[in-house]
Formats: structure tokens, C-alpha cells, sequence
């Protein structure tokens, strides 16, 4: 049976790479990677700081079409070379039907792509106001509010990363929407409240490479939850006086 989703497995080519003790293949995420099924509605990589999520969901974006910096399939800028050859070295499995829209949104290089945009007088498109003189966080709702239309595959490294509680959670009932219009996710975040999507996958980067988790199981929601339930405990060991 052929799936009907844009992205359907990612595919490390191990025979091609060149070395495991280089970067970025050296990263546990990608050392031990073979195949990674996708969820047909919203796939997250999840894991520490350094443990490869952005560099893998990089690699995927480049793989796929988009550019290294951020912004849809026609975005061909380029700030800084600073991507990893990652990409050269996967397959991404793809469905029979291709996606009407897309976008790999990078918030680490969010400025950059919002420069290009107003070099390309393409601004309409994300609201018809300058995302520089927005906030970091309304020019991000912005752009997933007018820019991605549905029908799509999206891309989001750390979305959070400028957006308010209350704006995560507009962000997660706007992925909704968006599942709802015929879109798939793949989302590399440290958010509880964005993982949280219903029948969602999850893979946690680990010392020992990808492992599929349980939201309940996953590090960053038992850390929160024991920090909200109890704040004052967390913090008496947390702040408690050395030895």
C-alpha cells in the first residue's frame, strides 16, 4: 500500500559516510541511526542540548529541498555555511502525493530569513507587517498563522524559543489546524507543551541513539511536573549550600 503522507521515512545511507568519528555522524543520534519512520500527522526529536535533534532535523530539511538558513523550497540565501554535510548522506522516503507548501523554520537564523523576506518583497504573504518590527514571538505566530496554508510539510526547529506559555499552546491548537488542512510536522523542541500533541511520535535523542517515547515518560515533562507540583522542594535541593 502506498502512504499517502509527503515524508514517510528518513534513511541514514551508512555505507557512504565517510567516517562515525567525525562530525556530525559521531553524534550518538546519527552513529547509531538506520531508518526513521515518520509520523504520517507530527513527529518531534527531543533531547539534551549537543544531542544532535537540530542537526539531524537540519539535515533532514536540506535533504528534502529547503534551505540550510530557514524559509520555504524558493529561500536560496546564504549568511553563513555553517550546516553539516549531513544532509548528502540521507534519503528521505517520500508518499505518491507532494505537499503544496512548505517551510523549515530555524529559530536560531529566524532574523535572517525575515531580512530575506523583506529583500524579496514577499511580505504579504506573512501578514503584510515587517516580522522586524514585530516581537521574535509574534513574527513566529505570524508566520505560522499566515504564511503556512495548509496541505504542507513543516519543519520547526525550536519554536518555542521565543513564544510565551500561552503562545505555545496558540502554536499547538495552530499544528492542529494545520493537521486538520492535510499537514504533516516533524518539530525538534525542549517543549513540554508543544510535544504534547495527541498520537503524536516522539524520539528522544540518547546516549545510545534514537529511542521512541511515551510523553509521560519523556524527561522534560516529569521535570516540569515535579517542578510546578512542587517548586519549593525542587528548589531546596537545587539551592541548597554545598558541602
Amino acid at each position: 500500500m502506498i502512504s499517502s503522507q509527503y515524508a514517510i521515512e528518513v534513511k541514514l545511507l551508512r555505507d557512504d559516510v565517510p567516517s562515525f568519528d567525525a562530525y556530525p555522524f559521531s553524534l550518538p543520534a546519527i552513529r547509531n541511526l538506520d531508518s526513521l519512520p515518520l509520523h504520517p500527522r507530527v513527529t518531534y526529536l527531543i533531547g539534551e542540548n549537543g544531542s544532535g535533534k537540530s542537526t539531524l532535523l537540519e539535515g533532514i530539511a536540506v535533504a528534502y529541498g529547503f534551505n540550510a538558513e530557514g524559509g520555504s523550497k524558493n529561500f536560496r540565501f546564504d549568511t553563513r555555511a555553517s550546516h553539516s554535510t549531513l544532509h548528502e548522506h540521507l534519503r528521505i522516503v517520500k508518499g505518491h502525493r507532494r505537499a503544496k507548501d512548505g517551510f523549515f523554520l530555524r529559530a536560531e537564523s529566524f532574523f535572517n530569513v525575515a531580512t530575506e523576506i523583506e529583500r524579496l518583497n514577499v511580505g504579504d504573504s506573512y501578514g503584510g507587517r515587517s516580522l522586524h518590527e514585530q516581537s521574535h514571538g509574534e513574527s513566529f505566530m505570524a508566520l505560522m498563522m499566515e504564511r503556512f496554508g495548509g496541505s504542507g510539510l513543516y519543519l520547526l526547529d525550536e519554536p518555542e524559543a521565543a513564544l510565551s506559555p500561552q503562545r505555545q499552546l496558540a502554536a499547538l491548537a495552530r499544528i492542529h489546524d494545520l493537521v486538520c488542512a492535510d499537514s504533516q510536522f516533524i518539530i525538534a523542541t525542549h517543549s513540554p507543551i508543544l510535544m504534547a500533541y495527541p498520537d503524536a511520535r516522539i524520539y528522544q535523542c540518547t546516549a545510545e541513539g534514537l529511542a521512541q517515547v511515551d510523553y509521560f515518560a519523556t524527561e522534560h515533562y516529569q521535570v516540569m511536573h515535579d517542578f510546578l507540583v512542587n517548586p519549593k522542594r525542587m528548589l531546596d535541593v537545587l539551592l541548597a549550600p554545598g558541602d
